[in-house]
């Protein structure tokens, strides 16, 4: 939502300073260019990169429409979460806890909480490394190494559409530069005719450089600097996850391991230790949330 504000921010700023210099706004709407810039722009995105980071890129813009999924609320959860499967485990054993992750998706534990389990990455994450803590005698500190590699290895892998963007968005002002050049040289063919025609294509021409560097500066360099600080959102909520999950499998009573993971939380959507513990009491009566004010 912050993202279309910012982008209705900009191309308004641009328009009412243009208009308070007695611009003409149609002299700014050139299709020409805009085909030029933006078509190869796009083309240079299908040259460098592979069809599974294009989607990557797809699904990143909606991200940043959509807003960031990691909130006071989805840690609250995630909390509950932690607790709620060591708390079974303990109580149960582990043959009940492998009920739960064998098949996640159908567990009444994990659908309560729908932003972890909506989350593929997140589920593979905690469910696996849980798995693999039943199958034999493995060192939490070896385990705790699969989730830091697993989570290091999805980190290079989210990098891919930002690097991608970035690339793209340093391409703009040289594409309105080519865009500049096409202008000239349509202008020199019409040497000798209208001053007014001769005009409108060097206006047309330098509208080229313009919407370039606007693409650039305006609005392709701060979508992948968005997009790039999601990704860190969501490092910071498999930090998370992988304290949590350690701690319980180094003995840790779950009420601890779950404070272990409370802590790895951003200040800014950290909830307190009263809040982790109020959600706990209520979290057999429905769908645990952490209230979002402290």
């Amino acid at each position: 939502m912050f993202a279309l504000i910012g982008i209705l921010v900009v191309i308004g700023a641009i328009a009412a300073g243009y208009l308070m210099e007695k611009g003409n706004l149609l002299v700014l709407l050139q299709p020409s260019e805009l085909i030029i810039i933006g078509g190869a722009g796009l083309g240079t995105l299908l040259i460098a990169n592979p069809l599974p980071v294009l989607k990557s890129i797809m699904g990143s813009v909606l991200l940043v429409i959509k807003g960031s999924p990691y909130t006071k609320t989805a840690y609250g959860e995630a909390l509950n979460m932690l607790n709620e499967l060591f708390q079974l485990a303990r109580r149960e054993g582990p043959a009940r806890l492998e009920e739960h992750i064998e098949e996640p998706e159908k567990s009444p534990v994990f659908e309560k909480y729908q932003t972890f389990l909506r989350d593929e990455f997140a589920v593979s994450y905690v469910c696996d490394t849980l798995r693999m803590s039943l199958v034999g005698n493995i060192a939490p500190f070896d385990l705790d190494m699969l989730m830091e590699t697993d989570a290091d290895g999805r980190h290079r892998e989210s990098g891919l559409p930002v690097e991608a963007l970035t690339a793209v968005s340093e391409s703009f002002p040289g594409l309105g530069i080519v865009a500049a050049v096409l202008g000239v040289i349509i202008t020199m063919g019409a040497l000798g005719g209208p001053p007014e025609e001769i005009g409108h294509k060097v206006a047309a021409a330098l509208v080229g450089t313009f919407l370039g560097i606007l693409m650039c500066y305006g609005f392709v360099g701060p979508l992948a600097a968005n997009i790039s600080k999601i990704h860190n959102e969501a490092d910071d909520y498999y930090r998370v996850l992988r304290y949590g999950v350690v701690a319980y499998l180094k003995g840790m009573p779950p009420i601890l391991a779950a404070e272990s993971a409370r802590r790895m939380i951003p200040m800014q959507v950290r909830p307190s230790m009263k809040e982790m513990e109020a959600s706990f009491k209520e979290v057999k009566a429905s769908p645990a949330e952490i209230p979002v004010d402290a």
